[in-house]
């Protein structure tokens, strides 16, 4: 379904209909307090008419953003970038199923962009509702694996579902998974964007031989599936462009995961014909996304708020938060948002935060704290974050949650 950038045909009665239903279901959620209503708005919508997805993105330039990490952000940097060519409309806020993506391109009518965050598990779905110009992919590694499916079975299915699309694929080069994924594409831009955590990528998914990893390299010595060679790369600071052309990196978003999102970001606008320098100087406009790094000021004390889903998540979290002794406060929730499973909270590594005061609190803080013992880290178990921020020596608070536990952070520090 591939219509006219900027051209929107009018939509049908009963698209229009849905579209209202579903605003009106929204503001109604809003009203009673039960966040932006996007998603029961979305779901209202999509069931008055079940085709409204493609019918709404009919009009856009379509690009779809996927990873275990780092999706959020990737969506508000490629958005602010593309916005020096015309307007977006972006489910910016993270609702990345179906039904909040339906709601957000609802209220795009003008966009000529649409650019997209989509859940791992409805990749192949919304590309196929939305005829997308340009698909990423950054990363997969393991994620709520009581709900998702296990990272090589995610591969496949997104493998199989884009198999023959006509978007550009924009994908990871450093993360096996994700090159077995894109693979079966026939048009693939590929970013050296880097791979921190490699605990799920030790195994080839194309036959399950043992990966050979020299440097940053990869290969699969078994059957020959290796890394192929990218057009972009991020290089410390800079992104190199398929020219060899370097172009600084400057973001209000701190550590080296931001700087990979940059750099694939970067290759995405390019495609919508953004040259990397404009894309870069308006990234740098991104100071926090959905509260992520965003520090608050809550009762005398500031707190840098940080988000960390997964193993992969937490790890690159490390490496952003100050040297001790700045204190830690860790929050850890195991709600339907979270995925009820905790075992992998023995994938993280916790020694890391030797020397730092640490609090924890959240629903399965006893969890964590038998977590933390075993690494043989000190750190107080907190009923409350008021209880925490008070108990924690002078300086910055980081504090470190998972999703759900996040959202209650913020609610409590009102941000």
């Amino acid at each position: 379904m591939s219509g006219h950038p900027g051209n929107p045909e009018p939509l049908s009665p009963r698209a229009k209909l849905a579209v209202t239903a579903g605003k009106a279901a929204a503001a109604v959620s809003r009203a009673a307090g039960r966040g932006s209503g996007s998603v029961i708005g979305g779901r209202v919508a999509l069931k008055l008419d079940p085709d409204l997805l493609g019918r709404l993105a009919q009009h856009l330039d379509v690009v779809l953003v996927s990873a275990t990490n780092g999706k959020t952000t990737t969506t508000r940097l490629i958005a602010e970038a593309l916005r020096a060519s015309g307007p977006v409309v972006s489910n910016a806020l993270g609702a990345n199923m179906p039904a909040g993506i339906t709601s957000a391109l609802a209220g795009g009518s003008d966009a000529k962009y649409g650019v997209i965050e989509v859940d791992e598990k409805y990749l192949a779905g919304v590309a196929r509702d939305t005829t997308p110009k340009a698909i990423a992919l950054l990363n997969l590694s393991r994620d709520q694996l009581d709900r998702a499916a296990e990272t090589r079975m995610l591969a496949e299915k997104w493998r199989e579902g884009l198999s023959g699309t006509k978007a550009v694929v924009i994908a990871n080069a450093d993360d096996p998974l994700i090159v077995w994924a894109a693979s079966s594409s026939p048009n693939v831009v590929w970013v050296a964007a880097g791979q921190e955590w490699k605990d799920d990528a030790w195994s080839c998914p194309s036959c399950g031989g043992v990966m050979q990893r020299p440097g940053d390299d990869w290969f699969c010595g078994e059957c020959g599936f290796r890394r192929p060679a990218p057009s972009w790369a991020l290089n410390g600071d800079h992104v190199l462009d398929p020219h060899g052309s370097a172009w600084p990196i400057h973001l209000q978003l701190p550590g080296r995961a931001n700087k990979a999102n940059a750099a694939t970001s970067a290759a995405v606008a390019a495609v919508f014909g953004v040259p990397p320098q404009v894309a870069l100087e308006r990234m740098y406009q991104v100071q926090a996304v959905a509260g992520r790094y965003d520090v608050v000021t809550f009762q005398g004390r500031e707190l840098r708020l940080l988000l960390a889903k997964n193993p992969a998540g937490w790890l690159e979290t490390f490496s952003l938060i100050d040297q001790p002794p700045a204190p830690v406060i860790l929050s850890v929730n195991a709600r339907g948002a979270d995925g009820t499973d905790t075992s992998w909270l023995w994938d993280v590594d916790y020694g890391r935060l030797a020397g730092h005061p640490i609090m924890v609190i959240g629903d399965r803080k006893l969890d964590l704290a038998v977590r933390l013992e075993v690494a043989g880290v000190d750190f107080r178990v907190c009923e409350t974050i008021d209880e925490a921020v008070q108990l924690a020596p002078p300086g910055q608070i980081e504090l470190i949650a998972n999703y759900t536990a996040f959202q209650d952070v913020r609610r409590r520090v009102g941000n």
